[in-house]
């Protein structure tokens, strides 16, 4: 039976009042957004543009290259797949712990997956000992920049030198920077024009709480490799409420830096917070957090209507390590409420 990996899935308990086990924006979906999806209503009995046109154009204005580097698709994770189909990924490094699609990925499209540990003690952050892994071995890397699950950057210097090392080597890097609107860490864009190697990932989902209507686009130079990729997507990969939704975020103006404080604010509340309660917290750059204890916090939480990320299904980590997404201030005082009170409980 199929087993999903994931946070979100708030459907198998109608119980569930506050979900921590996602990654979105604190501050919700802007009302602009919520508007152009009911005002395009009528459009939506017609065949949504399967080449995204409008919504290429506006998003090579936005991130300042040509339109023939952007292909959209059905959230990042659909590009994820198309993108080891249409690579042919054959020997593949992954970090571990990391995101469990790109494995899967490669996998389906009959590749070999090589994992490569982060290490704890560091805080599960890259160091620049994965140089020495990137050989004529491997034809694909792929990166999480911030790392999910524990939302650590990588280094500005040491993905300028992955990328250097992979393009001597002829292995496509491919990073996935869907949370690093959250931070203020270093995109790989610039490296773009002169690496034909990188594709970067970038998607709607997490910075807009667009989850729902799954909107992502990938980025490179390489037309190839975008032309190959689009060919293993249907024709109509993004309906017309995301492209909609799309050109509404496109045009919202301070958003950014408006997520970036509130989860500046709410990151050192909750860290604060918890190591209060022995409650060991990494160190992370993004909006979400990796925690580890002793204590099933999953099934406790769980009994009061909180869910949170189970990660025991991360290569790298045990069952003692959870993932929380962060909330606005009042949802974080309600959750740290119910998070003390089952502390309590389970040590009478």
């Amino acid at each position: 039976m199929y087993r999903y990996e994931h946070g979100g899935d708030i459907y198998g308990s109608r119980k569930i009042f506050l979900d921590y086990s996602v990654n979105l924006n604190p501050l919700g979906m802007p009302e602009e957004i919520r508007q152009a999806i009911a005002e395009h209503m009528e459009e939506y009995a017609q065949y949504p543009d399967p080449f995204c046109r409008e919504l290429t154009q506006a998003l090579a204005l936005k991130e300042n290259v040509d339109q023939n580097m952007i292909l959209c698709g059905n959230g990042a994770a659909d590009l994820i797949f198309r993108l080891c189909f249409a690579l042919q990924c054959k020997q593949a490094l992954v970090c571990a712990p990391t995101f469990s699609e790109y494995a899967k990925a490669v996998r389906l499209a009959g590749g070999v997956v090589h994992y490569y540990p982060l290490q704890e003690d560091k805080g599960f952050y890259l160091d620049d000992a994965i140089l020495l892994r990137l050989d004529d071995s491997l034809d694909t890397v792929f990166l999480c920049n911030p790392n999910n699950p524990n939302g650590a950057l990588i280094d500005a210097c040491l993905i300028k030198a992955i990328a250097d090392k992979c393009l001597q080597h002829n292995i496509f890097l491919i990073i996935d920077e869907c949370f690093l609107p959250f931070t203020r860490g270093y995109s790989a864009k610039e490296l773009l024009i002169t690496n034909p190697r990188i594709i970067i990932l970038r998607a709607f989902t997490k910075i807009y709480a667009m989850a729902g209507l799954r909107l992502g686009y990938m980025l490179t130079a390489n037309t190839h490799v975008l032309e190959q990729t689009a060919v293993f997507g249907q024709s109509w990969s993004v309906s017309g409420p995301a492209q909609a939704a799309g050109l509404a975020a496109l045009q919202i103006q301070g958003w950014g830096e408006r997520t970036l404080r509130i989860v500046e604010e709410e990151r050192r509340f909750m860290i604060e917070a918890l190591r209060k309660w022995n409650i060991r917290v990494f160190p992370s750059d993004s909006n979400f957090l990796l925690l580890q204890h002793d204590k099933p916090l999953y099934d406790l939480l769980l009994s009061q209507g909180i869910l949170i990320r189970a990660c025991g299904n991360f290569p790298g980590l045990t069952s003692n390590f959870f993932r929380i997404g962060l909330k606005r201030h009042e949802d974080n005082i309600v959750f740290l409420s119910h998070l003390q009170d089952v502390l309590r409980t389970s040590c009478d």
